[in-house]
């Protein structure tokens, strides 16, 4: 979870009108939007930024994930188009949500940021399918297997809860949660919580 004072976002797209829409909508839901830029070029330079969304592109999604690395800064990623290779680029990528433009609508920008915020994962549910064969082909169960705990946490997440949702459930600590989830992102040779939920249930561990 992140620290309670207001997020900070970055809003990045090639379209002007499309930025200062989203930039909009977010200011209202109680945001502090630190900028814009269009496919991150040059990448910006800010600090304790705690949400980037961009618009989905190969470029941009490496520059996204360049400034993103060894911060807490997470990426939310708009899509025109929800391809094979999106799909592929954006979960292999970490990015912890995903909003297609068909579907965009000032409501859905809020939630899923404030989703995103609360250490959840959002994506729709036509990637869901394509996630699942994704993972088939390209991660496994760890050879140590997944605990009784570890499972109890893969379940809540799967059923949407955030760190701190899983800690009351269980009555752990958000710290005990989080390396939990740890864990189980190293058993399973994934990289986001979206992808340990996918294989789990691939391998009928939840």
């Amino acid at each position: 979870m992140l620290a309670q004072r207001p997020p900070t976002v970055w809003i990045d797209d090639s379209h002007a009108i499309v930025r200062r829409g989203m930039a909009a909508c977010l200011q209202q839901a109680d945001f502090v939007v630190r900028g814009e830029s269009a496919t991150l070029a040059p990448v910006p330079v800010v600090a304790d930024l705690d949400i980037l969304v961009f618009e989905y592109g190969s470029t941009a999604l490496r520059r996204a994930v360049r400034l993103a690395d060894g911060r807490a800064t997470r990426l939310v990623a708009t899509v025109r188009d929800v391809s094979e290779q999106a799909v592929r680029e954006l979960v292999d990528a970490g990015v912890g949500a995903v909003l297609p433009h068909r579907t965009l609508t000032p409501d859905t920008l809020i939630a899923t940021v404030r989703a995103v915020v609360a250490g959840t994962v959002a994506l729709p549910g036509d990637m869901l399918a394509r996630l699942l064969l994704h993972v088939t082909q390209t991660s496994h169960l760890g050879p140590a297997g997944l605990n009784a705990r570890e499972r109890s946490v893969l379940r809540l997440l799967a059923d949407g809860l955030d760190t701190r949702g899983i800690a009351e459930d269980l009555c752990f600590s958000e710290r005990t949660v989080k390396n939990v989830v740890h864990d189980v992102l190293t058993k399973l040779n994934c990289r986001t919580r979206a992808q340990a939920v996918a294989v789990a249930t691939r391998e009928g561990v939840i």
